[in-house]
């Protein structure tokens, strides 16, 4: 499969409730793909910014992520993200790093 295809056409990743609602089901509002995208994306960016990159969402089916430099790599996921942050910053981008969580927990 081609690389648009795959963008186009691609199947929920195991992080959406829109790919497993019986898992959020007891969710008192109701969520749809985009706004839960755009939740996600918001706070995978304050974890991001830590690093010095920026995720954004392109067309729906795939994020951009960028680098200080301008680098880019397209991710279909969060895994993918993680692995591509490591690669743009030239680092170990650690979710659970001390002095990020302190960060964080300042804002």
């Amino acid at each position: 499969m081609c690389a648009l295809c795959g963008v186009l056409g691609g199947r929920g990743h195991w992080t959406e409730s829109a790919a497993a609602p019986e898992a959020f089901a007891s969710r008192p509002e109701q969520h749809t793909r985009a706004r839960e995208r755009q939740a996600r994306t918001r706070l995978v960016n304050r974890v991001l910014g830590h690093y010095g990159l920026k995720l954004d969402d392109w067309l729906g089916g795939a994020q951009v992520l960028r680098g200080r430099t301008g680098r880019t790599a397209l991710v279909n996921n969060l895994s993918e993200m993680w692995a591509a942050a490591d690669d743009l910053s030239r680092q170990d981008c650690d979710p659970l790093d001390p002095d990020l969580l302190q960060r964080l927990e300042r804002e």
